[in-house]
């Protein structure tokens, strides 16, 4: 199979993807993997041996995760064409009980954050980190914080054929409801730009990296994914309920949860510490 007819095929691969309900922003990835494929290829025909060169090409750009995502499109397509021949192993990654302290969003920092949009009349802002922060919700789920769901004090999301509610507590609530009469919005999304469209990940990156310099927070750390995990682990350090965290996060495995509580390795040195187990 050449460039072209990998193309082609990738359009219909797409297509089919919508099919299951999959995301406009995953379909958006899952086409770019397979079209930087064809580039490698060129003129070359696609065959085991040019995938596995091209694994090799990526192993040497990208960490091991982002490697496996890239490989997991591309197996995708192969398998829907018919050529499960082609298809490749993932890199085996070994599972760390910690994360770096230079990517954990602590709670202090966060905290900072909203008081940093306050201080900027960012109200918009302010609301918004602390809506994806104080329910757990996933960015691209934010359109179902409507007015009606802030009023009825739950969100109701429908994705790839599942639905799970989302609780806005009191609090946040109580804050949401009157920036929906200061706004002057009765129905529909909460978050939307001056045009009224719901606000998307690249306008909700741009607004969040704005306040890291003044906050005194470095930027790496500030994205929305990253307030989703300081949720999942402040909810677990309360609640020591995995299960009930993964139902919350709308987590189908807990081993995706277990990712997301995971702490710096500053806490399990104290942990060890306290072991006394040293003379």
């Amino acid at each position: 199979m050449k460039r072209k007819e990998m193309e082609q095929r990738a359009e219909d691969y797409i297509r089919c993807l919508e099919q299951e309900e999959k995301s406009p922003s995953t379909r958006k990835q899952y086409l770019r993997d397979i079209q930087k494929f064809a580039l490698f290829l060129g003129d070359r025909p696609c065959t085991k041996e040019n995938v596995i060169l091209y694994k090799l090409e990526l192993q040497e750009k990208y960490r091991p995760s982002a490697v496996n995502t890239k490989l997991a499109a591309l197996n995708g397509f192969f398998s829907f064409i018919g050529k499960e021949e082609y298809r490749v192993r993932l890199l085996k990654i070994q599972h760390r009980v910690y994360c770096s302290r230079e990517k954990e969003l602590t709670k202090t920092e966060y905290l900072e954050l909203i008081r940093t949009a306050k201080k900027q009349n960012r109200e918009k802002l302010s609301l918004l980190l602390q809506t994806i922060c104080g329910t757990g919700i996933r960015v691209s789920e934010l359109e179902y914080i409507t007015a009606e769901a802030v009023r009825r004090g739950e969100a109701v999301v429908q994705l790839k054929g599942k639905t799970r509610v989302i609780f806005i507590p009191d609090r946040l609530r109580k804050a949401l409801l009157m920036y929906l009469t200061h706004e002057k919005i009765v129905s529909g999304p909460v978050f939307v730009t001056r045009k009224g469209n719901p606000l998307d990940r690249s306008n909700i990156w741009k607004m969040m990296k704005a306040l890291c310099l003044e906050a005194g927070v470095d930027e790496a750390k500030v994205f929305p994914h990253n307030l989703r995990h300081l949720f999942a682990r402040t909810y677990y350090e309360a609640d020591k309920d995995m299960a009930r965290l993964a139902d919350v996060l709308g987590h189908s495995s807990i081993a995706t949860t277990r990712i997301y509580i995971m702490t710096s390795g500053q806490e399990h040195r104290r942990h060890m510490e306290r072991l006394d187990l040293f003379l």
